[in-house]
């Protein structure tokens, strides 16, 4: 659901449909097919069929205090969530409500696709959701030269920060005692691992479609992705040393040269194999750890996320947003606030062992936790996953044009390690292509 690979057949679709879709928002053709003014449609992304109990009942408790309200329930897989939206929004039909993640939404936002909630939202109610994911989900849109305004294009929703999960066995025969808490660490513990046992430490993809795991790491290694006025901030002695670590990885063996081929599943496949040590991921899969590789499991425990020197804490958020086009804005945005409520938000966030980002809701999540007397992996990846919202933020700057800063960080990167770039040329001729980007 989040941070997933795109099949390439999306990969393209996305990029023409983009390009219909901004044209179409631009020029404001096209009009909205009309639909029942009463009906609420909502979209999520890929929560069939093991949440469905949970949304039949949420939408039948719903439609109970609110009579006049139906509520049509659209489950969208995720690797088609972005190509079913653009088209959609391309052709004024959009659903009501949609499940979106930052990254994606703010391609839209740019152009205005979605309502301004900071208008639509009084502040006692904003109040209520994490202040940091509340405003990482603003973004600058312009109507014209001198007229721009800072957009909140999202409601927060659930959350997830990555945890440590390393193979206590492996580690223990590469004389490791404690599992590595920063980069610095890492690097360290990633050849003590290699020596002796000939295996990989960890996994990092460099595929730009994959995850953000790797730009993430630049963040957390005090890199400024952008700077105020949109342009490369990455260029510095923090980028290229940022940059020197996952060459001098590389360089080193201590990566596995999938690196380049294969994204984060690849990772949590070596990890459940017994063939790397150590997996960022986020609590909500250690169920699936245990099923496909009890053995793995057992030998598991967890640890806070790895960072940097900055000592920043990612955090991966899902929204949800309301399309400008919606027949029924008002009734929408009630529906919306009634999913991300406090008490919702607190149920769906044990059921699914995510987070929740309403205020009132994380406290008592916290406190169910701290009531809890089991101590199993599962239970303990959620109170540390919990404990680190304290100090989490979204890394990755809302921007229209996000893809193409990892694809172009990704790629020079790419270069550096191969050998095929120096560092600083690496970094030069991605702030080039960045600054350049039409």
């Amino acid at each position: 659901m989040i941070d997933q690979t795109l099949q390439k057949y999306f990969q393209y679709t996305k990029k023409t449909l983009i390009i219909s879709t901004l044209t179409a928002l631009a020029v404001g053709c096209g009009q909205q097919t009309a639909s029942n003014e009463q009906e609420i449609e909502f979209w999520t992304m890929q929560l069939q069929p093991k949440f469905t109990p949970y949304f039949n009942q949420l939408n039948q408790n719903f439609q109970e205090k609110n009579p006049g309200y139906d509520i049509l329930w659209v489950d969208i897989p995720w690797n088609a969530m972005e190509s079913r939206i653009l088209t959609a929004v391309s052709a004024r039909n959009a659903p009501d409500v949609v499940n979106l993640n930052p990254d994606f939404a703010s391609q839209l936002a740019s152009r205005n696709a979605w309502l301004n909630l900071a208008e639509e939202i009084s502040s006692e109610i904003q109040a209520q959701y994490l202040p940091k994911i509340w405003l990482a989900n603003q973004i600058e849109v312009c109507q014209g030269e001198n007229d721009c305004v800072n957009s909140t294009f999202g409601i927060p929703w659930y959350l997830t920060t990555t945890v440590t999960v390393y193979n206590k066995n492996l580690l223990e025969q590469a004389g490791v005692n404690q599992p590595p808490a920063t980069f610095e660490e890492l690097a360290q513990v990633a050849k003590q691992v290699k020596d002796a046992t000939g295996k990989y430490a960890f996994f990092a993809t460099f595929v730009p479609t994959d995850s953000n795991e790797v730009l993430q790491s630049l963040v957390q290694m005090g890199v400024t992705l952008l700077d105020e006025e949109g342009k490369a901030g990455f260029n510095t002695p923090e980028g290229e040393k940022a940059f020197s670590f996952w060459v001098d990885l590389y360089n080193q063996g201590l990566l596995p040269p999938e690196v380049f081929t294969q994204g984060h599943r690849h990772g949590v496949e070596l990890y459940q194999a017994g063939e790397s040590a150590i997996l960022g991921t986020g609590a909500e899969f250690l169920n699936a750890i245990a099923t496909n590789a009890p053995t793995i499991y057992e030998q598991s425990a967890v640890a806070p996320q790895i960072t940097g020197n900055s000592g920043k804490t990612s955090v991966s958020v899902m929204n949800l947003v309301i399309p400008r086009d919606s027949n029924n804005p008002q009734k929408a945005i009630n529906y919306a606030l009634y999913v991300t409520n406090s008490e919702n938000q607190l149920n769906f966030a044990q059921e699914a062992n995510v987070l929740p980002s309403n205020t009132n809701a994380i406290a008592r999540y916290i406190e169910n936790l701290e009531s809890e007397t089991q101590e199993n992996t599962l239970f303990e990846a959620r109170k540390i996953s919990a404990m680190q919202l304290d100090s989490a933020e979204v890394l990755i700057p809302p921007s229209p044009n996000i893809n193409q800063l990892k694809r172009i960080i990704y790629e020079n990167l790419t270069s550096a390690m191969l050998g095929e770039k120096t560092v600083q040329q690496a970094l030069n001729d991605a702030q080039t292509q960045w600054d350049n980007l039409e």
